[in-house]
C-alpha cells in the first residue's frame, strides 16, 4: 500500500500543541515518538515494565521529540499534508508572537512529508528468517521456506508476524531444550500423559515444541489477544490442535488448570511475580522452567523462586540470557 508520513519535530514542551494542532485538522491516530518516555520506562516506576533496552535506544535519548501520522496516498490526503505543513507554520509563528508565554521552547516546528510504498519493506524482515535447529530436536521453520528433513527432526512450521519472535532468540532455544530434558524426566516414557503450560506464549512455539514432544495436553496463555490469535493459527498449521490450544487470560486471575511442567519466557521481573501463581498450577514435584532472564539478574530471580518453595535444578546460560529449572517441593 502506498502511504503518506508527515513528521513534525518539535519539543517535550510542544508535543501537545502538536497533536492539538493535528485534532484541529480532524486527525485523532497521531503517533508521538518522545525518548522523555523511554527516560519515563527507565526510571522504572513498575518493577515488571522492562528487562533489557538496546544500546541504539538508549543512545538516542538525545533527539528531539516528532509528532507523525500515516495516512492512505490518496489526493484528498496530500492535500491534507498540505494543511498540516500550513496549520504548523502557523503555531510557529504564534510559538514566536509570543502566545504560549515568555521563553516558551516548541522546537525546530519542522515538516516533514514523505510518500512511501510499505510493499518494498514490510516483508523485508522475512530474508533474516531461515529454517533453524533450536535445540536437539527441534527445527524451525518459516511457512515460505522449503526445508528438507534428514527424518529425526521434529519440524515447527511458523509464520509469527512482524510483533512476534521467530523463536530462534538464545531464550526461546534454552526453554525448548529444558522442555524436551525435563518432560522425559517427568514423563519418562509416557510423555502423552504430561501437561504443559506456557505462559505468555506470544506465537505459541513453545505450546507447539511440547506438543511436538509428545505432551498430551498443552495450554498457552498469553494477556494479548493478538498473540492469542497468532498462536492459534500457528497450532493449527502445525497439526497440534488435537492436544494445544490457546487462550487469552492470566495466571493469576481465573486460569483453573494444574499442569506437569509450567513454561514461561517472559522477563526476570515477571518470573518473579508469577512463580507463587506458577506454583499453584503445578503438579507436585512439577517443573518450572523460565526464560527471558539476564545473567546478571539469575541470583535475584533464583532467590525469589526458593523463598516460593522450588528447588533450583539446572541453570543454563547462552549469550547475556539465562534460563532457571526449578521443581516444586
Amino acid at each position: 500500500m502506498k502511504y503518506i508520513e508527515v513528521r513534525i519535530e518539535t519539543s517535550h514542551e510542544g508535543t501537545e500543541a502538536v497533536a492539538a494542532a493535528f485534532l484541529s485538522l480532524g486527525i485523532t491516530d497521531v503517533a508521538v515518538d518522545d525518548p522523555a518516555d523511554v527516560v519515563g520506562i527507565m526510571d522504572k516506576k513498575e518493577g515488571y515494565e522492562w528487562d533489557y533496552i538496546e544500546d541504539d535506544v538508549i543512545t538516542g535519548l538525545d533527539r528531539p521529540p516528532v509528532v507523525s501520522v500515516y495516512m492512505e496516498d490518496t489526493a484528498e490526503n496530500r492535500e491534507l499534508a498540505e494543511k498540516i505543513e500550513e496549520k504548523i507554520e502557523e503555531l510557529s509563528k504564534a510559538v514566536c508572537g509570543g502566545i504560549y508565554g515568555e521563553g516558551a521552547d516548541f522546537g525546530e516546528l519542522s515538516t516533514e512529508i514523505k510518500y512511501e510504498d510499505d510493499s518494498i519493506w514490510k516483508d523485508r524482515w522475512k530474508e533474516y528468517f531461515k529454517p533453524s535447529a533450536i535445540s536437539d530436536t527441534i527445527v524451525v521453520k518459516p511457512t515460505w521456506e522449503e526445508y528438507e528433513n534428514p527424518g529425526d527432526k521434529l519440524v515447527i512450521e511458523i509464520d509469527p508476524g512482524m510483533a512476534f519472535g521467530t523463536g530462534t532468540h538464545a531464550t526461546t532455544s534454552m526453554c525448548v531444550s529444558a522442555l524436551e530434558k525435563y518432560m522425559k524426566k517427568a514423563g519418562g516414557d509416557s510423555p502423552e500423559k504430561m501437561k504443559v503450560l506456557d505462559v505468555g506464549c506470544g506465537s505459541g512455539i513453545l505450546s507447539i515444541a511440547a506438543a511436538k514432544l509428545g505432551a498430551g495436553d498443552v495450554l498457552g496463555i498469553d494477556i494479548d489477544e493478538t498473540a492469542v490469535e497468532v498462536a492459534e493459527e500457528n497450532i493449527a498449521l502445525n497439526g497440534v490442535s488435537n492436544v494445544t490450544r490457546a487462550v487469552y487470560g492470566d495466571l493469576t486471575k481465573g486460569v483453573d488448570y494444574v499442569a506437569d511442567i509450567v513454561v514461561a519466557n517472559l522477563m526476570a521481573d515477571l518470573v518473579m511475580m508469577l512463580s507463587k501463581d506458577a506454583a499453584k498450577h503445578m503438579t507436585e514435584d512439577g517443573y518450572f522452567i523460565s526464560s527471558g532472564i539476564l545473567v546478571e539478574k539469575e541470583e535475584t530471580v533464583k532467590d525469589k523462586l526458593i523463598s516460593e518453595g522450588f528447588r533450583i535444578v539446572e541453570i543454563m546460560e547462552k549469550d547475556e540470557w539465562c534460563c532457571i529449572a526449578a521443581q516444586r517441593r
